[in-house]
C-alpha cells in the first residue's frame, strides 16, 4: 500500500500545449476541476470540491511545492477534516512530437483507510479517467 500510485500517458500534443492545460486555470476545468484560482508558483494554496462514490463532497487542499517550466508541476494534496496528506506530481517529456506524462501520487497511504473513498483503487480510477480520457481529449482536440 506504501507504494506510490503512477502512470503513464502519451499524448500528440507538444509539451507547451500540456504545460498549459495543466497550469492554467482556465484550461483546467475542461479537463481536470473547476479552481476559482490557480497559479504554477511554490508556495501558492489552492482548493476545490471533488465528490467520492457516495456523494460526500470532499474539500481538497493542495500547495505547490514545485515548478519546474514545462517539465515538472508537484502540489500536496489532502482533505480538510481528514488526516494525511499526499504530493501529487506531473513530469513531462519530450517524444518527438508527442508528449509523455507520467503522474506520480504519493502518499495514498496515509489517507483513512476505513474511507472506500480514499482506497488506493479510488485514485487509481479517478487518475486513469483524468489523464487517460479528459486530459488526452483536451490536448489532443483540433482547434479550428
Amino acid at each position: 500500500m506504501n507504494d506510490p500510485f503512477i502512470i503513464e500517458r502519451i499524448y500528440q500534443a507538444p509539451i507547451s500545449k500540456v504545460w498549459k492545460a495543466i497550469t492554467d486555470k482556465d484550461e483546467m476545468k475542461y479537463w481536470y476541476f473547476d479552481l476559482s484560482e490557480f497559479k504554477a508558483e511554490p508556495g501558492f494554496e489552492f482548493r476545490f470540491y471533488g465528490e467520492g462514490k457516495q456523494g460526500i463532497k470532499y474539500l481538497h487542499l493542495c500547495k505547490v511545492t514545485e515548478v519546474v517550466e514545462e517539465k515538472r508541476l508537484a502540489y500536496t494534496w489532502r482533505y480538510d477534516g481528514y488526516p494525511g496528506n499526499s504530493l501529487v506530481t506531473f513530469e513531462l517529456f519530450p517524444e518527438g512530437k508527442n508528449t509523455r506524462l507520467v503522474l506520480i501520487h504519493t502518499g495514498l497511504e496515509t489517507f483513512p483507510q476505513d474511507n472506500p473513498d480514499f482506497a488506493k483503487e479510488s485514485f487509481a480510477g479517478g487518475w486513469t479517467y483524468i489523464t487517460g480520457t479528459a486530459l488526452k481529449e483536451f490536448v489532443e482536440k483540433i482547434e479550428v
